[in-house]
């Protein structure tokens, strides 16, 4: 395909039939080229992490959105081989749905529907365990609570995504701060002792301690009883050094003047947006731009390269400037 302004398009309104190249477009979204995300540890990350698992505390991972907080705990679960459990938080998460959620609608259904005589599903056809009773005892979770065998009752399926024969486990509760303010409160019992009742229902109790990771983006300030039962990680902005570790471990064959132009803009418009008290690029907007760079053939050597490199990371942040 011709050059287009400086690049090769992988989309051409002047052509009938678009043309595919696979080594092109090879980026799976938040996928990378395999199903595992590379991470980069340093030293805090590590330190971090383990005395989390020592103190048998969750850990607490702050920073902007973008910064790796939900990579990091699929990466530790892989790393450790432990099952790995995640839940995103919105402004209609409780927490008992962390725990468990009975569908009485579904319930309500059968009532009616069921025939004089005819017997009602037990009450634990309804459950669903969250994640937390998936991570604490996965058996009762797949029995939903039954202390026998669940026999004709449908067992629940297990969410785990990654080593799902494994004992232990790793729990990603993110963005918690997106959550009503009671919820980090009443996760409290839970995530101290590691035990639950479900009403009307068994006491669930960890039978392996999990690695909880908790994520916040600091939109809304987190109580200070929460805080003090955690271990607290927060993930600054990458240096120069460190973005180009994370850039390399991405991509394979990444050239050096690709990596240095992008990283160059990012770092521009990084200092540009805080110097306005606005939200600066994340890692992820880096990393797309050099995505888009590598799958739109950018010559490094063209006059309109840096104002396409700028143009391409405006376009992957989550508020544009022009927004301002």
């Amino acid at each position: 395909m011709t050059s287009t302004g400086g690049y090769r398009p992988l989309f051409d309104p002047r052509l009938e039939k678009q043309p595919f190249d696979q080594k092109r477009a090879y980026r799976l979204g938040d996928r990378g080229t395999s199903d595992s995300l590379p991470y980069v540890y340093d030293n805090d990350i590590v330190l971090a992490v383990n005395v989390a698992l020592a103190a048998g505390r969750p850990l607490l991972v702050r920073g902007h959105p973008g910064t790796g907080k939900s990579t990091l705990a699929r990466s530790v679960a892989e790393r450790l081989g432990w099952r790995f459990y995640a839940d995103t938080v919105s402004s209609r998460t409780s927490a008992r749905d962390l725990l468990w959620t009975f569908d009485t609608v579904a319930r309500l259904a059968d009532a009616q529907a069921v025939r004089e005589g005819e017997p009602m599903p037990p009450r634990a056809a309804y459950l669903q365990p969250g994640v937390l009773w998936w991570a604490f005892d996965p058996d009762l979770a797949r029995r939903r609570g039954l202390d026998q065998s669940a026999g004709d009752l449908q067992p629940a399926r297990d969410p785990a995504v990654v080593n799902p024969a494994a004992e232990r486990a790793v729990v990603l509760i993110d963005e918690i701060d997106k959550a009503d303010p009671d919820v980090p409160n009443d996760l409290l019992v839970p995530l101290g002792s590691y035990q639950f009742r479900v009403t009307d229902g068994p006491r669930v109790v960890a039978r392996r301690v999990p690695l909880i990771i908790v994520t916040t983006n600091e939109e809304r300030e987190l109580p200070r009883a929460f805080l003090r039962r955690c271990v607290i990680l927060g993930l600054r902005q990458p240096d120069p050094d460190r973005l180009d570790t994370i850039a390399r471990a991405h991509f394979e064959d990444l050239t050096d003047p690709l990596l240095e132009a992008v990283r160059g803009e990012y770092l521009r418009l990084r200092a540009e947006r805080i110097a306005q008290y606005e939200p600066p690029p994340s890692v992820a907007e880096f990393l797309d731009a050099l995505a888009a760079c590598r799958g739109l053939g950018l010559d490094t050597g063209s006059a309109a390269f840096k104002e396409l490199t700028g143009l391409l990371l405006a376009k992957m942040m989550t508020i544009q400037p022009e927004e301002r």
